[in-house]
């Protein structure tokens, strides 16, 4: 199952979730009482959370599907087939490092590309380094909207 199915059926689970919520939170109101009107304010504000996360994320997302689908169109999108795996399929901790390296060099030497630090970010992420490898796409997206 491709992945972009895999969030849609997720999306549509947590609709589900956040308007078995949004009723709760509703009963909770017609129950009266401060107890439950405070309950079910509580229980209110979790769907509207989730809801602005998942439009996040989404969001997210499709910016950085956009990306890599022009620096596709351009032939820039890395490749890493020629680099050695382990038996779980993830790249060899040393490769990794080294073509890390290279991509670093790539954004010390032009840091206003976006397209540099969409590679970097790609980079930390077959390293493992998940949390980098976002903060490194978010500035990809960020240089590309202002270079638009």
């Amino acid at each position: 199952m491709k992945a972009r199915n895999v969030a849609l059926l997720l999306t549509a689970a947590l609709v589900v979730y956040f308007v078995l919520l949004a009723g709760r939170a509703i009963a909770l109101f017609q129950a009266g009482g401060t107890v439950p009107v405070l309950l079910g304010i509580g229980v209110l504000l979790l769907p509207l959370l989730g809801v602005w996360v998942v439009v996040s994320t989404w969001r997210s997302g499709v910016r950085i599907q956009h990306l890599g689908r022009r620096l596709d169109e351009e032939g820039g999108l890395p490749d890493i087939s020629d680099l050695p795996r382990r038996a779980s399929g993830r790249v060899e901790r040393q490769a990794a490092d080294v073509w890390f390296d290279a991509r670093q060099a790539e954004v010390e030497a032009d840091p206003d590309d976006w397209r540099n630090w969409y590679r970097l970010a790609f980079a930390y992420d077959i390293a493992g380094d998940r949390r980098r490898a976002r903060e490194t796409m978010r500035k990809a997206v960020q240089l590309e909207s202002q270079e638009a």
